[in-house]
Parts: structure tokens; sequence; C-alpha cells
């Protein structure tokens, strides 16, 4: 099964790329994961992804490619993978159509988790951390026993700098505008499923199993 799971910041993404994980046994791998493994290999994709992040610069989309080649052909990957921010453009999209078809494979499909951007913004601006153990809160939706208390460890909650609502439309207008041709491409080649993450998590994932299970997975 090999699958890419998209979804906006706050949306939820990694929650349930984790269950999923969990659920069929197969790794989720993310573009940091990958240029970290290349760097840390020595290989001569790795020493160039560490030229450029070294200097402040985009990785090329040829390093990009190759890194995610690299590490699609590992034994982990045998049974599947769950891709995580790539592809990130159409052109990449094609590459790792040809990459696929090269390792006999092909997508599963694209599942993002959809949740409106009025939603996302509460989510962000309401968030709360502990700056001892980094155990997460919400305001609303999970707010703890004590206000500005952690319930694990009795540490001080604070709010991160850049949840706030500016920031996160901000953030939320960028991911549109370069997610937005992916997930056409997607829903023209037939692989989208767009999964509705307003719900409880646990529908959320049983949504996203219910999808899986009708593609064959």
């Amino acid at each position: 099964m090999q699958l890419i799971i998209m979804g906006a910041p706050g949306a939820g993404k990694g929650t349930q790329a984790a269950k999923l994980v969990a659920k069929y046994g197969i790794p989720q791998i993310s573009t940091g994961d990958m240029f970290r493994m290349a760097v840390k290999s020595g290989s001569e994709l790795g020493k160039a992804a560490k030229s450029c992040m070294e200097s402040g610069k985009l990785v090329p989309d040829e390093v990009t490619i190759g890194i995610v080649r690299e590490r699609l052909g590992k034994a982990d990957c045998a049974k599947g993978f769950i891709l995580d921010g790539f592809p990130r453009t159409v052109a990449q999209a094609e590459a790792l159509k040809v990459i696929l078809a090269d390792l006999g494979k092909s997508l599963t499909c694209v599942l993002n988790v959809n949740v409106p951007s009025s939603e996302l913004i509460e989510r962000a601006i309401g968030r709360r951390i502990c700056k001892a153990c980094g155990a997460t809160y919400h305001i609303k939706f999970n707010a703890p026993i004590k206000e500005n208390i952690c319930d694990i460890c009795g540490g001080e909650l604070y709010q991160r700098a850049d949840d706030t609502a500016e920031t996160m439309a901000n953030r939320l207008r960028v991911y549109e505008a370069s997610t937005r041709p992916l997930i056409e491409y997607y829903k023209g080649i037939g692989l989208y499923e767009e999964i509705d993450g307003c719900q409880r998590i646990e529908q959320v994932t049983k949504d996203m199993m219910s999808v899986l299970a009708n593609r064959g997975a």
C-alpha cells in the first residue's frame, strides 16, 4: 500500500498518519526524514542536499527526487509507505509516478484531511503547550483541569508566538496556493480522497480505513 497523506497545518494529519503506521506496519516518510537519512548516509545526493540546506537554499527537484527514489527502495518500504510532504508540485508528482513504476508499484490513493480555514485558525489560537514536558492542550477542545497548568507534570502552559490568527491565516493561504494544483492533479487521475477532518479523531481514522479498504488496501 503506497499512500500520500495531505492536510493543512493543524488538520491532524500527523495524528492520523501515526494511526495508519500502527495499523498497517508501514513507515511514514517525511521530506525532512528523507533528507536527514540521505545526509547521514554520506551519499552524493545526501552531500548535495546538505550543501543546499547549510547555505539556506531550497534543495533542487533533481536532488529531492533522487533522494525519494533512494528512500523508497529501502527494505522497510517493501510493504508500502505513507509519504508526507512529498510531492509538493505536479512535476514532483509526475516524477513519483515514474519512480514507483520503476519499483513495480503504484499509488493506492492520496488522502487529504480537510478542515475549513476558520476551524484551523480556532485550533491554532487556542493551543497551549507545557513548557516542561511538551504536552499539548486546547482551551476549548482539550482544556487542562487547572487553567494554564499541565495535568501531567504541573508545568506552566504557554502559547506559541506563531499561534495567532494572522500568522495562521497566512500559512493557510500559502498552503492552499501550493497544494491546489496537486489536488486537482490527483483528482484528475482518480487517486484523490477527501476525509472530513472536523470529526472526532476516532471517526476520521475510521473513515480513512474505510476508504483504504474500498481501494483494496
